[in-house]
């Protein structure tokens, strides 16, 4: 089942920001109504405010907070941001910074998060990328972030990939890495994340449904 929720984080460079942009099209073509909010603190070149203009053509509520490259104290949030939790009819998407610092920005919806627990916390992994190479790299950076944000992470997404460049054997060849961060993690993979021109043929040697093709490729990285 759904939850209203959904909470992406991962290591600076995981492509989490393009994975919620996608999500929130996704679910406002399944008729959703959909606020993403976006909390990045940590890197203010690539964010989800860069996709504004795309927002408003489908209907999808952004909300932009003003702080990124300041304060982690979050010292005056709008009050759009809190009454997301009170607005019932929509899904929530939430992007959140890399690493355990731009997990920090979570701390004042911690508690509402808990008392309502409608939500999935979202690690995305780009094995591929510096620091997360390797399944134990991974675990660490996912703990560290489960530590700063005071959040359990319930899902996993594998968004592995070199850019443009990518193809469908090196995404599958992350697959079982993802598996096993899933088993010492005590959390199950949500999907695997790919490109629409490789999609197909991660689909058949993966054999499940768990493949989310990315229409937008915009900063994988």
């Amino acid at each position: 089942m759904m939850k209203r929720v959904t909470i992406f984080s991962g290591h600076y460079g995981s492509g989490k920001t393009n994975l919620a942009v996608n999500y929130a099209l996704m679910l406002r073509e399944m008729d959703y109504k959909v606020s993403i909010a976006d909390l990045d603190i940590v890197n203010p070149y690539f964010r989800t405010k860069d996709s504004e203009e795309l927002f408003a053509k489908n209907d999808i509520e952004l909300i932009s907070l003003p702080f990124a490259n300041t304060s982690v104290d979050l010292p005056s949030l709008p009050s759009a941001a809190y009454g997301l939790f009170d607005r019932k009819d929509r899904q929530v998407i939430i992007d959140l910074g890399g690493d355990d610092r731009g997990a920090l920005a979570l701390g004042r919806f911690v508690p509402r998060l808990k008392e309502d627990n409608d939500y999935e916390m979202i690690f995305t992994v780009n094995f591929y990328r510096p620091l997360t190479t390797t399944v134990e790299e991974a675990y660490e950076v996912f703990r560290e972030i489960e530590y700063a944000s005071k959040l359990k992470f319930t899902k996993i997404v594998n968004n592995s990939n070199l850019g443009e460049e990518t193809t469908a054997e090196d995404v599958i060849r992350t697959v079982e890495m993802t598996e096993h961060l899933a088993k010492l993690t005590n959390t199950e993979v949500m999907y695997t994340a790919v490109k629409e021109s490789i999609a197909d043929d991660v689909l058949k040697a993966v054999g499940n449904n768990k493949v989310f093709r990315l229409k937008l490729q915009e900063k994988l990285f």
